[in-house]
């Protein structure tokens, strides 16, 4: 008589390779491509007016397409050539750039974790690692999907920032005055648009705003790039008003609160 096998009973592990398949899978391929190339194509297209301001600016087209090359970072040079056209001293205006760049650093420490990139591929990927990228590739559940992210969306930036910084610089003198159409706000605008739906909770809409403020604040007085770099202040205070929040609380609430839930 064959013998009974009782059906195995549900431990909430997966069994069989489908079922672990189907529980690790994350995002799907072409999603991850969609997001990466529609953040791509809306950032790379404001290298236009990137090329525009710079030429504007005073500066030629073999120094504009060398920056947006080189450089790579829209808002770092966004800000040493809108320091340039206000007058500013070139080696200020560099080192503004420079440190507002310098945040790509901290995005890279996080990134190299999450990408796990071979060491030969590392220096190559760091040209890469910039806002957008950065913003696409984090909120990826698998590291499948942030490798896809981070190389769909910096390909695709990095080809249209170039090209379109090119035309611009090179269709400067048919636009005549640049500063009437205020093309120098274009890329921030669509970064803005790009992170503004990440603000889900009422801590990052209050630092968001406070880092507004600052900015605006502080433009008349200061250098350019120099309010923007301030504004990063807007976390430090606001993660110190909350944990003063937390630690003025009554300490007796949670415990009243536990000794009424059932045992």
């Amino acid at each position: 008589m064959a013998e009974r096998t009782a059906p195995p009973q549900s431990t909430g592990v997966p069994h069989g390779t489908a079922d672990v398949a189907r529980a690790t899978a994350g995002k799907p391929d072409s999603a991850v491509v969609r997001d990466a190339l529609g953040v791509g194509i809306a950032v790379g297209l404001s290298g236009f007016a990137f090329g525009v301001t710079s030429a504007g600016s005073g500066l030629t087209l073999l120094q504009t397409c060398a920056l947006s090359l080189l450089v790579f970072t829209g808002a770092s040079q966004f800000a040493l050539v809108g320091a340039l056209a206000a007058g500013g001293n070139p080696y200020t205006a560099a080192a503004g750039a420079f440190f507002l760049g310098v945040r790509n650093a901290f995005y890279g420490l996080r990134l190299s974790q999450l990408l796990s990139l071979p060491r030969a591929l590392r220096p190559f990927a760091a040209q890469w690692v910039i806002d957008e990228t950065t913003a696409v590739t984090l909120p990826q559940p698998t590291r499948r999907a942030a490798r896809i992210g981070f190389t769909v969306t910096g390909l695709t930036l990095y080809v249209l920032w170039n090209l379109t910084t090119l035309v611009g610089a090179l269709g400067a003198k048919a636009l005549g005055d640049t500063d009437a159409w205020g093309l120098d706000a274009a890329s921030p605008a669509v970064f803005l648009a790009l992170l503004a739906p990440m603000l889900r909770t009422t801590k990052e809409r209050v630092t968001a705003g406070l880092a507004v403020l600052l900015a605006l604040g502080l433009l008349p007085v200061l250098p350019a790039g120099v309010p923007v770099l301030l504004s990063a202040l807007a976390a430090p205070v606001v993660l110190f008003l909350t944990g003063r929040g937390k630690n003025g609380t009554d300490p007796t609430a949670d415990r009243t609160t536990r000794n009424r839930e059932p045992r």
